[in-house]
């Protein structure tokens, strides 16, 4: 046996490849996420207005929707340790090219490229975990995995405003650059591609069959996701706002107490992760969590609403609950779709999100406006509700592969 079967086949060398996973993903944070932070600096040191500012920390996000199908593709074709490397190299690459730049029209469209050169790591590292880990470990597996878009949201705020207001917005972007180039040469080292059957064994097998195709599960999982992606930005997006002004905290306290959140939340990731293992299913404990959500954020509504103190509980509860189905919905995609579809169907999963994620600011920051803050909790349970009847019930969600 060779020293790379050796390691791809031992305990060591899966979670090994789990943590270059996180990195790689939490390294593209750097840059989606990361951007966003870049706002002060951006008003302050090159005289944008908010509303430009806002478009162009936009233009990562609008390139990892335009290509997150795409890579899901190329990590069907070509594998995933190509896809991961190329992919992270090509973030690295724009984030370089931003970092000496002054003008704030190539600063945009290099953000753009970033983005969507990062769109390849998460059909990729969501593969290596279904690809390397056995079903009743890989729930755990993908919701430590899930952790690192968090960890990478927490280490940007932490480092990149700073930074961005001292040495200015270029050395920012170095941040990202130097992290991506890291995890693409940790890929090149750390990463192999999982067994998969031939494509001859695979046809024989009907592996090859478009998983849309007569079936309607994944199309429902999709969408009990893009449902259960509303209240998880909702709370998200209107956080610290809703603190300061609702609940008269200090910006820095309530930056601290979403920040306990986050990583709370990714505790609820493993979590679930680690109850859809030991249940045997992804789906019911996802559904489980639907249900949750429906209740925390009429709960979060209801306090609210009669101005209760217990509110701020209830929105670090709901910080959790609204991340956790996540994982569970990932792995169940990635799973059903098989591995030849796996990418592309992640790659649906994602994109579905990413457009339903990027108009909750705008619609419910004006529902706010115009009613309350009760409202648009209690408007996001309504949705959320929605995902309960939609999540399969397929016998086949038991994990008996």
């Amino acid at each position: 046996m060779s020293r790379v079967q050796r390691y791809t086949t031992s305990t060591a060398g899966r979670w090994a490849m789990l943590v270059i996973g996180m990195l790689a993903t939490a390294s593209t944070a750097l840059l989606l996420n990361g951007a966003a932070f870049l706002i002060p600096a951006l008003r302050d040191q090159r005289g944008l207005s908010l509303a430009s500012a806002g478009l162009v920390v936009a233009m990562p996000t609008a390139g990892i929707v335009l290509t997150l199908f795409a890579w899901g593709a190329v990590v069907d074709r070509v594998g995933e340790r190509r896809s991961l490397i190329a992919g992270s190299v090509l973030t690295s690459m724009a984030a370089f090219c931003a970092a000496p730049t002054e003008s704030t029209v190539a600063l945009a469209v290099f953000l753009l490229l970033g983005g969507m050169a990062a769109a390849s790591v998460n059909s990729a590292t969501g593969r290596v975990v279904v690809g390397w880990f056995p079903p009743h470990r890989r729930g755990l597996a993908m919701g430590i995995r899930q952790m690192s878009l968090p960890l990478g949201v927490a280490l940007s705020a932490l480092l990149i405003p700073g930074i961005a207001r001292d040495h200015g917005v270029g050395t920012a972007m170095l941040l990202p650059a130097v992290a991506s180039a890291l995890s693409a040469l940790a890929c090149l080292v750390g990463v192999f591609d999982p067994p998969r059957p031939s494509r001859s064994a695979a046809s024989s097998a009907d592996l090859l069959a478009n998983p849309y195709r007569g079936r309607r599960d994944l199309w429902r999982i999709h969408g009990a996701s893009v449902a259960l992606v509303v209240p998880q930005y909702v709370v998200w997006t209107f956080a610290l706002v809703w603190l300061v002004d609702q609940r008269a905290w200090s910006p820095e306290a309530a930056g601290v107490l979403i920040t306990v959140s986050q990583i709370l939340g990714a505790g609820g990731r493993i979590a679930a992760g680690a109850v859809s293992d030991r249940v045997g299913s992804r789906l019911g404990p996802m559904r489980w969590v639907a249900v949750g959500v429906v209740a925390v954020m009429a709960a979060l509504a209801i306090a609210d609403a009669a101005g209760l103190a217990v509110s701020v509980v209830v929105l670090v509860v709901a910080s959790v609950a609204t991340v956790s189905p996540n994982g569970l919905a990932f792995t169940a995609v990635a799973e059903r779709a098989g591995p030849f579809w796996s990418g592309r169907a992640l790659g649906a999963q994602n994109t579905s999100q990413f457009i339903a994620a990027s108009a909750v600011p705008p619609v419910f920051g004006a529902l706010i406006t115009h009613t309350s803050y009760a409202v648009a909790f209690g408007v996001s349970a309504a949705i959320a509700l929605l995902a309960v009847p939609t999540i399969p019930r397929e016998a086949r969600d038991r994990l008996h592969q």
